[in-house]
């Protein structure tokens, strides 16, 4: 599953460039989908379009663009880094192993192997 970031947040900024697919966002800030991915549409519209914030107030994930750190590390590196622990499962984004796999390959246009 995603990661999500709770209203817990200190908005310290630690796991913003920890993120391999540029999931994590500040407060306020838009995000777009091509940003650390290799994405160049999204349901045939241009992935650098801006894209609105999720939180106005916290730091926050797009859950899209989450894969748990899947493919780079053993464990989400935000929740690794969280001086809080803000960073913790999405379960309204639950995704098995695979998926997520295949999401990382999606978002960074690699080849699966069979």
């Amino acid at each position: 599953m995603a990661i999500k970031i709770t209203d817990e947040c200190i908005n310290c900024g630690a796991c913003e460039p920890e993120c391999p697919n540029t999931a994590i966002y500040e407060g306020g800030r838009e995000w777009n989908w091509a940003g650390g991915t290799k994405l160049t549409e999204v349901e045939g519209a241009d992935a650098k379009v801006p894209q609105t914030p999720v939180s106005d107030e916290f730091y926050y994930i797009v859950s899209g663009k989450c894969t748990e750190c899947t493919g780079f590390h053993e464990e989400p590196q935000c929740a690794a880094v969280c001086p809080v622990d803000c960073c913790v499962p999405d379960p309204d984004h639950v995704e098995t192993k695979a998926e997520l796999t295949v999401k990382k390959a999606r978002l960074h246009a690699e080849q699966l192997q069979a």
